[in-house]
């Protein structure tokens, strides 16, 4: 029986079943118990389960990292939550030297099922450190499985798959997107966490997204259907490890790509994804692959943060790119 959930309450529905169905499962983080998170993604849950199991913790990412390094060693699995994505930077050498590695040091002896939640992306007006997309950090460290979510239902699926996972997670939130509702089905069984999906089917240019640009990228495929253009927009939900066989197969049909991602483009996502379906698919590409990103600055003041935000217009103009069509960056016409 599905229900609407934003989500948001989607995620918490998630960590709500994770906690019933596995005792070993706990939460930790900042303001996650009492108030219920600063989102409210957690809302209720202390009350439910417990402060041992529900744990408020101080304001010390690193620490909350390492506490969770222990617990998976004496057989938890800790749900840890980065409040904004721009704090987990003191938690960077717990997760890419000791979270990501000991499985590989201890020969497969230990295992860390640490899923480390992080809202993430801009979109909400926030201040400095409060909008970030480092995403491409934690990708770039083998060893780490790196998802976003970009609908309740993913979201509610995803994160119950996360915790229930052998390998640590890092679980990317949208937190633009935590107010968008939908039908969600707890015993829904949907794609693989490590698998993309193909939202709308098209002929012409595959566009591939992630997290809150996937909604975006709909508006796109729709703008671009009243112009005759049949956009094919894959919802990428695995970072680390990618579904290349999907992005693959798409661009094979269509001859063209175009990535978009709200993180700046230098060293972003979008170069290896470019890079690789260049590399595997060539022969099959009708123009070189566009990327629409973040710029190559520091994220704005909320003033200005529509401006960095890739939206509808900049994505459409690399359409027209990869279409051979007058665009921005040539004027030129075919």
């Amino acid at each position: 029986m599905s229900e609407k959930l934003t989500l948001a309450k989607a995620i918490g529905s998630g960590l709500r079943r994770a906690l019933e169905d596995d005792p070993s499962v706990v939460l930790l983080g900042e303001d996650i118990g009492k108030l219920g998170g600063v989102f409210r993604v957690t809302d209720g849950l202390q009350q439910r389960f417990g402060a041992d199991r529900v744990m408020d913790t101080p304001l010390a990412e690193a620490g909350i990292l390492g506490t969770a390094v222990g617990l998976a060693f004496r057989g938890y699995r800790p749900v840890c939550e980065i409040q904004f994505d721009g704090f987990i930077y003191p938690a960077f050498d717990q997760i890419v030297a000791q979270v990501a590695k000991l499985h590989y040091r201890t020969g497969g002896a230990v295992r860390m099922p640490i899923t480390i939640r992080v809202p993430y992306g801009g979109g909400i007006g926030a201040v400095e450190h409060h909008s970030e997309s480092p995403e491409a950090y934690f990708t770039h460290t083998s060893g780490l499985r790196v998802v976003t979510c970009s609908t309740p239902q993913d979201a509610h699926s995803m994160i119950r798959e996360a915790i229930a996972c052998d390998d640590p997670v890092l679980f990317f939130e949208p937190k633009r997107r935590y107010w968008t509702a939908g039908e969600v089905d707890e015993e829904f069984v949907g794609l693989p966490m490590g698998q993309a999906r193909v939202v709308i089917e098209g002929s012409d240019v595959t566009l591939v997204a992630y997290g809150p640009l996937v909604a975006t990228a709909l508006d796109v495929a729709a703008a671009a259907a009243e112009d005759g253009v049949s956009i094919e927009v894959i919802d990428l939900r695995s970072l680390s490890p990618v579904d290349f066989g999907t992005v693959e197969e798409s661009v094979r049909k269509t001859g063209r790509l175009v990535v978009a991602h709200e993180a700046q483009q230098f060293g972003g996502l979008g170069a290896e994804i470019a890079a690789t379906v260049t590399e595997r698919c060539f022969v099959y590409l009708e123009a070189a692959p566009a990327r629409v990103t973040g710029f190559d600055v520091p994220y704005p003041p909320a003033k200005l943060e529509e401006h960095f935000l890739p939206d509808l217009d900049r994505i459409l103009d690399a359409v027209d790119r990869v279409m051979g069509r007058e665009n921005s960056l040539t004027g030129w016409r075919a």
